[in-house]
């Protein structure tokens, strides 16, 4: 699945500096995350950063985008081949 970040965050500003797929972007009110970008950071890392990076535990599996692990390597293939 794509992650979604929750009305509890609090702006810290540290998750799009660790997003590889520069998925992760202020929004209105919070940050967001573009869920054609978002691959759980699979081709890049183990886990995904943003959420080993949040301090108040704001970013979970977004339900309205579910994707399976084979899903994400492909959507990750497509935006990072050359």
């Amino acid at each position: 699945m794509a992650l979604h970040i929750t009305e509890e965050c609090i702006n810290c500003d540290v998750c799009p500096m660790e997003c590889p797929n520069e998925a992760i972007t202020m929004g209105a009110e919070i940050y967001e995350i573009d869920t054609n970008r978002c691959t759980e950071c699979v081709g890049h890392y183990d886990e995904p950063q943003c959420v080993a990076c949040c301090p108040v535990d704001c970013i979970e599996s977004d339900p309205a985008h579910p994707e399976t692990q084979a899903q994400l390597h492909t959507k990750f293939l497509a935006m990072h081949s050359q």
